[in-house]
């Protein structure tokens, strides 16, 4: 293709109204195909405050509502399927009705379940955690990745003595740890510093400004919700060597990114954390979180201790959550299909960048392996900041186009592969992205 210069300030601000009379027509369009979800939102608001009870499932005009699911497929109330690439926001990696699951929840039903006692099947788990992730050497298991991360800060404060902790700007760390667009009113309240994603000198400051007061340094190894922006390895790097000049602890967030290649991201990168969380696909499809690390450090949780800390939850060994979990990660999600999804979803983003060379500068897939995320911006993203001035309408136009595709992506651009996929699979999403980018080509190059 030509080259596609940037817009002018006049001109972005005429193909912004253009852009924003098209996702009126989208929304327009998506809300008459859909009496049905229309009908059980409305019923919804009755009962959850705007309908809702987790607020990433929202848009508007409202959600569709899924009737049933297969494989990597879902059907909603009105009749549409749909190519399920939200994949349940990373979580879904089995897709929704593999056999070794639905025989291993059989099992489990068989077999009673709120016992109120240990068995056997969290010791699996965690022992298949500890030999998949070198950096643990003991884990506690809880319910959430929220959870997870809680923990961790918590453990890593107590440990040290230290109130401090330093974060990333953009950064998703669960449900009360949100670092976008100046913070999260439902955040706890810790001693926080922020700094920017991948800025290697300016972090290194930071750390040695906070010295003997810093407990803590927490990063996602690739930012999920900040726009899947993968770490510099030299980054990483860094924030180990300045951790432990400082008697820090690091903490890698991997709820996400556990799931990429063997080992997580921390093998691939080869930097180990003292500690990490885990969550998302964990119980393979069950409520599950984790947090693990250095032996002598989660051994402050030890209840045989006389100093020990706490850590109580009804259902932190839930049977179905340890049982089915243990299963699909020892028997499905093996280490050897970790690495075919990582190159898998490397390949497929390679695709994709070169469908969207073709149509504009500005349009470009960022991740790592079996997730990725569009983005409408030129040049290079190593942080959010990056991200501040993209067209946020052209995502959103996009998500309703590739709907009407049936392809259900998330709303945020994000595009998370499952272990049901394969060539087919693949082909459809690169198809469907080929023509609705295609399609708003002239409004893409008019705003960017």
């Amino acid at each position: 293709m030509a080259p596609v210069f940037p817009a002018s300030a006049e001109q972005a601000q005429i193909g912004m109204q253009r852009v924003r009379h098209a996702l009126t027509d989208a929304r327009e369009r998506y809300l008459r195909r859909r009496p049905k979800s229309a009908s059980l939102h409305e019923r919804a608001c009755r009962s959850m405050p705007g309908g809702n009870t987790r607020s990433a499932l929202y848009w508007d005009p409202f959600p569709f509502y899924v009737e049933r699911s297969h494989g990597c497929r879902l059907c909603d109330v009105d009749g549409h399927e749909y190519l399920d690439v939200l994949g349940e926001y990373t979580a879904g990696i089995y897709g929704h009705s593999e056999p070794v699951i639905l025989d291993a929840i059989a099992n489990t039903v068989e077999r009673g379940y709120s016992n109120g006692a240990p068995a056997q099947s969290e010791i699996l788990l965690a022992e298949l955690l500890c030999s998949r992730f070198p950096s643990v050497g003991r884990v506690r298991f809880c319910n959430s990745g929220t959870e997870a991360n809680l923990y961790a800060l918590t453990l890593a404060r107590c440990a040290t003595g230290r109130s401090k902790l330093l974060c990333f700007s953009g950064a998703y760390h669960g449900g009360v740890f949100v670092f976008a667009n100046g913070g999260n009113p439902m955040n706890a309240p810790f001693d926080w510093t922020v700094a920017r994603y991948n800025d290697i000198a300016g972090t290194q400051q930071l750390i040695r400004e906070l010295g003997t007061s810093l407990a803590a340094v927490i990063v996602e190894p690739m930012m999920s919700n900040g726009g899947c922006i993968p770490a510099d390895p030299h980054f990483l790097r860094m924030l180990r060597e300045a951790c432990s000049a400082v008697g820090a602890q690091l903490i890698f967030d991997e709820i996400v990114t556990s799931r990429m290649g063997s080992g997580g991201l921390q093998k691939i990168a080869g930097v180990s954390p003292d500690l990490t969380t885990f969550g998302k696909f964990l119980g393979a499809g069950f409520s599950s979180g984790a947090f693990g690390g250095r032996a002598e450090l989660m051994d402050r949780m030890n209840p045989a201790r006389v100093d020990a800390l706490p850590h109580a939850g009804t259902f932190n060994n839930n049977v179905y959550s340890m049982s089915v979990g243990h299963k699909a990660l020892s028997a499905v999600f093996t280490p050897q299909r970790g690495e075919t999804l990582q190159a898998d979803g490397d390949e497929l983003r390679e695709r994709l960048n070169e469908i969207a060379s073709r149509i504009s500068p500005a349009v470009q897939f960022t991740g790592c392996g079996s997730i990725m995320n569009v983005h409408f911006h030129r040049g290079a993203i190593r942080s959010p900041e990056d991200l501040a001035s993209e067209p946020r309408e052209l995502v959103r136009l996009l998500h309703f186009d590739l709907l009407e595709m049936g392809i259900y992506a998330a709303a945020r651009g994000q595009i998370n592969l499952s272990l049901p996929m394969g060539t087919t699979e693949f082909d459809a999403i690169a198809q469907a992205l080929d023509a609705c980018l295609r399609q708003r080509a002239e409004l893409i190059n008019s705003v960017c």
